[in-house]
C-alpha cells in the first residue's frame, strides 16, 4: 500500500480500516472496509415529485421557476434529498439528464444558511465543462451573491491564484491546474479546503479511469477527512463499482435504469456508414454539406481521434468553403472559448472536436453528432453520441464506419443495448468530391507540418520528463526522437493523400467515355471541374 493511501486512511474516523480494503489509489474517496453488502442500485419509477417537496428553500425554488424548470428528473428527485439529509452519493444517469444540479441545487441550498468560502470544490475532466458548471452554479446562486470560479489551464495564473486565494464558495476545478497550485503554493493556497464542507467529482468514472491518479492524490491531501462526497457520472465503471461495495459510509446508490438496458435515450436516433477508409473524409464532407443544406437551422458537432486529425479535419472543411470550429487541446484557452461561443449562437453550424468535449457539455441546439471514428471503448461513444437529444429533444448520431472498424461497432451496440440501422449514402455522388477533398486535405496537413503542430504538447512532455528526474539531455533525446516519429508519420501522410490523388487524377484521364457528345463537347466536358461545395 503507498504512503499516500497510508496518510489519508490515518485521518479516518474509522479506526478498523484493513490495508486489504485498500482496492486502488482512490478508494478513499469513501471510508473502507471489506464484507460489506454492496448498495442495491434504485429501480427508477416515473417522477410524480414536484420541487416543492424535495426539502429546498423558498429562494432556490424562485430561481428554479426563473429558469423555467417546471419539474425535477429522476437523479434530480433521488439525490437531492440524500444530498440534504447528508449522505454521500454515488449518482449514475445517462447524459442530458441534469446530473449537475442534483449536486449543486442542495449544495447552494444548504450555503445559504452559513456562507463561507471554500465550501464546495467541484472537479471535472476538461476546462470546457468546468466553465459550464461554473455558469449554472452562478445562474442559480446569484440570489445569494454567490462567489464562484473555474481554477482551469490556459489563464493567466497570478490573476486566477489572486482569486482562489479570495476563498470563492464554490470552486470548479481540473485536477491538473488544482494539483499544481496546491503544490506550488502549499502553505497559502494548499490550506484553503481545509474547512471544505462538500467535495463533486463529476464525470466520474473519467476522473477515476486512471490518467489523474497523480494529481488527485494532491488534492486529496488538501481536504479533509470529514465532508460530504458526491459522484456523478453517466456510466459504470469497475472503479466505481468498487467505490459503492467497499464504502463503510455506504453511499446512496442511484442508477437511471428506468429505460431498460438502453445506455442512451429513446430519442436518439444512431445510424452508421459504411465507407472505404481512403475515402472517408469525402464521405464525411458530402453527409455533412446535404445535411446542413437540408436542415438550415441544425448544428453539427463531428468528434475526432486525435488532435492533429480535428484540426486536419477543420482546416479541409475551411478549404472547402464551410464555416467550421475546432475544440481540442493544443487550441488556445481565447480560441477554446471563442469556437464555443459561437457555435452556441449558431454562427458556427459545424464544430470538429475530440474527446475534451465529449462530456458534460449541454448545448441544446446539437442536432447532429458525427463520429469521424468508430471509438475504441463503447463508453466514449455512449459519451460523445450524449451531445444530442438532451433533456427530452430529439437527436441524431451517425458514425462513420471503415472495413476496420466493423468488432468496434458490434462492441458498442452490445453496450448499448439495439443493433444499429445503416445509414446509406449514393456512392457516385460522393465520388464527385473526392478528388477536391484529397486535395484539401492533404495541404492541411503540409500547412499544419509547416506550422510544427504539437510542439508546445512536446515541450510541455520534455518539462514532465525533467521534474520527474530525467537529466536534461537524455529528456532531449528523447523528445528528439518524438519529433522525428512525428515528422515521419506526417511526411507518410501527406505522401500517400498525393498518391491518392494522382490515381484518381489518372483514372479520370483514362475513364473511356460511351456519349454520342462531338469531340469538342468531349473535350470540354473532361476539362470540366469536379462540382464543388462551395
Amino acid at each position: 500500500m503507498s504512503a499516500v493511501i497510508d496518510e489519508l486512511l490515518s485521518d479516518s474516523e474509522d479506526d478498523n480500516v484493513s490495508e486489504e480494503a485498500c482496492l486502488s489509489p482512490f478508494d478513499f474517496i469513501f471510508v473502507l472496509e471489506l464484507n460489506q453488502d454492496a448498495p442495491v442500485p434504485i429501480t427508477v419509477p416515473e417522477v410524480t415529485t414536484t420541487w416543492d417537496q424535495m426539502g429546498l428553500s423558498k429562494w432556490v425554488l424562485g430561481q428554479l421557476k426563473e429558469l423555467q424548470l417546471k419539474k425535477p428528473t429522476p437523479v434530480q428527485a433521488c439525490c437531492i434529498p440524500k444530498v440534504l439529509e447528508g449522505c454521500d452519493v454515488l449518482g449514475c444517469a445517462k447524459t442530458g439528464t441534469g446530473k449537475t444540479l442534483a449536486f449543486a441545487l442542495p449544495i447552494l441550498n444548504q450555503l445559504a444558511f452559513d456562507p463561507y468560502g471554500i465550501y464546495a470544490l467541484v472537479m471535472t475532466p476538461t476546462r470546457e465543462l468546468a466553465i459550464q458548471i461554473q455558469e449554472q452554479f452562478t445562474a442559480v446562486g446569484k440570489a445569494i451573491g454567490l462567489k464562484c470560479m473555474a481554477v482551469i489551464g490556459g489563464i493567466e495564473q497570478i490573476k486566477q491564484a489572486g482569486e482562489l486565494s479570495r476563498k470563492p464558495h464554490v470552486v470548479v476545478a481540473t485536477p491538473g491546474k488544482l494539483a499544481d497550485y496546491i503544490e506550488t503554493h502549499h502553505e497559502s493556497i494548499g490550506q484553503l479546503f481545509k474547512k471544505l464542507k462538500y467535495f463533486v467529482l463529476d464525470e466520474a468514472d473519467r476522473m477515476l479511469d486512471g490518467q489523474y491518479t497523480d494529481q488527485l492524490k494532491i488534492i486529496f491531501k488538501a481536504l479533509p477527512a470529514k465532508r460530504q462526497t458526491l459522484l456523478f457520472s453517466a456510466t459504470i465503471t469497475s472503479a466505481i463499482n468498487k467505490l459503492h461495495q467497499v464504502s463503510v459510509r455506504k453511499p446512496y446508490f442511484f442508477e437511471d435504469k428506468s429505460a431498460g438496458q438502453e445506455v442512451t435515450v429513446s430519442r436518439l436516433e444512431q445510424k452508421y456508414v459504411l465507407c472505404p477508409a481512403n475515402v472517408k473524409d469525402a464521405y464525411l464532407v458530402y453527409v455533412v454539406k446535404n445535411y446542413c443544406e437540408r436542415n438550415k437551422q441544425s448544428s453539427v458537432i463531428v468528434f475526432a481521434l486525435t488532435c492533429r486529425e480535428c484540426q486536419a479535419l477543420a482546416m479541409m472543411f475551411t478549404k472547402l468553403g464551410f464555416q467550421v470550429g475546432s475544440l481540442h487541446s493544443q487550441v488556445s484557452q481565447k480560441d477554446r472559448s471563442s469556437a464555443l461561443s459561437r457555435f452556441r449562437a449558431k454562427v458556427l453550424r459545424v464544430l470538429i472536436c475530440t474527446d475534451v468535449a465529449a462530456r458534460g457539455l449541454d448545448i441544446p441546439h446539437i442536432d447532429l453528432v458525427v463520429n469521424h471514428n468508430v471509438p475504441d471503448a463503447p463508453k466514449t461513444y455512449v459519451h460523445r453520441v450524449g451531445r444530442s437529444a438532451r433533456a427530452g429533444r430529439y437527436g441524431s448520431a451517425l458514425t462513420f464506419v471503415t472495413q476496420y472498424d466493423v468488432a468496434l461497432l458490434r462492441e458498442i451496440e452490445d453496450r448499448i443495448g439495439k443493433k444499429m440501422e445503416e445509414q446509406k449514402v449514393k456512392d457516385k455522388m460522393v465520388a464527385r468530391y473526392v478528388t477536391q477533398v484529397l486535395v484539401s486535405k492533404r495541404e492541411a496537413e503540409l500547412t499544419l507540418d509547416e506550422q510544427k503542430f504539437g510542439e508546445k504538447r512536446l515541450i510541455q512532455k520534455r518539462k514532465e520528463l525533467v521534474m520527474g528526474g530525467m537529466n536534461p539531455d537524455e529528456a532531449d533525446e528523447v523528445i528528439e526522437e518524438i519529433r522525428k516519429n512525428r515528422s515521419a508519420r506526417g511526411a507518410k501522410r501527406v505522401e500517400q493523400l498525393q498518391k491518392q490523388v494522382d490515381r484518381r487524377q489518372k483514372g479520370a484521364a483514362k475513364r473511356p467515355t460511351t456519349s454520342t457528345a462531338s469531340p469538342a463537347e468531349k473535350k470540354a466536358k473532361r476539362g470540366k471541374p469536379e462540382a464543388s461545395f462551395r
